[in-house]
């Protein structure tokens, strides 16, 4: 959500990411509707199909004024990034407290753009966190306390999703739940789209 408060500066919490196509969403979707009657399954928050992605960076509050310096920068990083094989594939998790499905086809180009969608933040001046070690992953769902997700994980461990060529690099907009409704998602809008390789 944007910050609108008299005297702050407005910001937008923003991410760059890779969005799979309807049709390895629909995929997807189908796999998982199982894992939604396991034990345990009522107590995750499972995210919606409309906000999977693949996150590359994570910018958080970025004032309104370095929008368009990243954005420029962002488009510069699609440019000398060329398109690649992707698809969704396998799961795991981090800690108990984020079931994740990964990811395999063009991983190095992958992991390559992720970096110049970083450097193209920290060259913004949006200040990011420590830089970790980029794992391709789009998140399903989320725990507040670690659970054992483990059942989850060994049901979709041998998913092979359908193979698509990433062709655009995102910069999407995160609005935050503030309505205080139970098992309200946050919102995610795609701002900008830049094709892969010009």
């Amino acid at each position: 959500m944007s910050s609108s408060e008299p005297g702050r500066p407005v910001t937008q919490r923003l991410f760059a990411a890779v969005l799979p196509p309807d049709a390895a969403v629909a995929e997807l979707r189908t796999a998982l509707a199982p894992l939604h009657g396991l034990p345990g399954a009522p107590d995750l928050r499972w995210t919606g199909p409309e906000g999977w992605h693949f996150t590359l960076a994570f910018y958080g509050e970025v004032p309104e004024g370095a929008t368009p310096e990243l954005e420029a920068r962002l488009e510069r990083a699609a440019r000398r990034t060329g398109p690649f094989a992707l698809r969704v594939h396998g799961a795991g998790h981090f800690d108990g407290r984020a079931l994740w499905a990964g990811a395999a086809g063009g991983l190095d180009t992958l992991r390559l753009l992720a970096e110049r969608a970083d450097a193209a933040g920290r060259r913004s001046g949006v200040p990011l966190e420590e830089h970790r070690r980029f794992t391709p992953h789009l998140t399903l769902a989320r725990s507040r306390a670690g659970a054992e997700l483990r059942p989850f994980t060994e049901a979709l461990v041998g998913f092979e999703g359908q193979g698509w060529e990433a062709g655009e690099l995102s910069l999407v907009r995160s609005e935050l739940p503030h309505s205080g409704v139970p098992g309200e998602r946050p919102r995610y809008t795609a701002v900008r789209a830049w094709p892969l390789g010009g």
